[in-house]
């Protein structure tokens, strides 16, 4: 039975970061959250333990969004706990070591390529196969998030991840008009410098000091300001908008 108001949201790689403040802004405003997380059951059952204190639903499920396997159990867990879905963040996403592309190893830009983009398309193959109205479904969204990386390129610092979410905007814009009359709608953001911990889990911690002076607005962006942006996608107020990448970069 569904006791929500808005309905039931799996956002991916949700145990920190964006993926959380996202979370936890869907869990303030009456969505049922199902909090997927990789390695850090810590983090994201205090996600839900804050989105359950406020008076919200969400349950954390440990899942590699990579694995088929994986990303089928994750859907059918929230499917029995928090009932249908009407919603997915596509967030779950890593950089790789920062480095050249020359100094890259093989394994390391297949895992990145994954993660950011085999894990995209799994999960967006399980929500559509459940939101589609020509499958029985009531319709939904899909909020996938791209980096402004795409645009940029890498250079010196992630060429493998820029290109996994270059192919996360073709995604996005190809999914969109595939599924448009079926009632669900595809849209992405493109978050450019933002205060998380992904800068120093790839090695560079000082990057977002050094690289503010790119930004126009001259300040980094929250995870709480991309988590406003990502649930506005979510919701009715974006009815009519499929198949957009909207940037979250300070002018950059």
């Amino acid at each position: 039975m569904n006791h929500n108001t808005k309905g039931v949201v799996i956002v991916t790689g949700s145990g920190r970061g964006i993926g959380a403040a996202t979370a936890r802004l869907l869990g303030a405003k009456g969505y049922a959250v199902g909090v997927n997380y990789l390695r850090r059951p810590d983090s994201a059952e205090q996600v839900v333990a804050d989105i359950v204190g406020a008076g919200g639903r969400a349950i954390a499920v440990q899942a590699d969004t990579s694995d088929p396997a994986d990303v089928q159990r994750l859907f059918e867990r929230v499917d029995a706990e928090l009932g249908p879905l009407t919603g997915l963040v596509n967030n779950a996403g890593i950089t790789g070591k920062a480095g050249k592309l020359a100094s890259y190893d093989a394994a390391a830009m297949r895992r990145v390529l994954d993660v950011n983009v085999i894990g995209l398309l799994l999960c967006s193959q399980q929500a559509v196969r459940r939101l589609s109205t020509s499958q029985g479904g009531s319709g939904g969204v899909i909020v996938n998030v791209s980096s402004v990386a795409a645009q940029l390129g890498g250079a010196s610092n992630w060429i493998p991840y820029a290109a996994a979410k270059g192919a996360v905007n073709t995604i996005t814009l190809g999914l969109a008009r595939e599924v448009a009359a079926e009632g669900i709608r595809v849209n992405a953001v493109m978050p450019g410098l933002i205060d998380t911990e992904i800068h120093a889990e790839a090695g560079v911690a000082d990057r977002l000091q050094k690289v503010i002076a790119m930004v126009p607005m001259g300040r980094i962006g929250t995870a709480d300001e991309c988590a406003e942006a990502i649930v506005w996608l979510l919701s009715g107020e974006a009815a009519y908008m499929t198949g957009a990448v909207l940037p979250l970069t300070g002018g950059r």
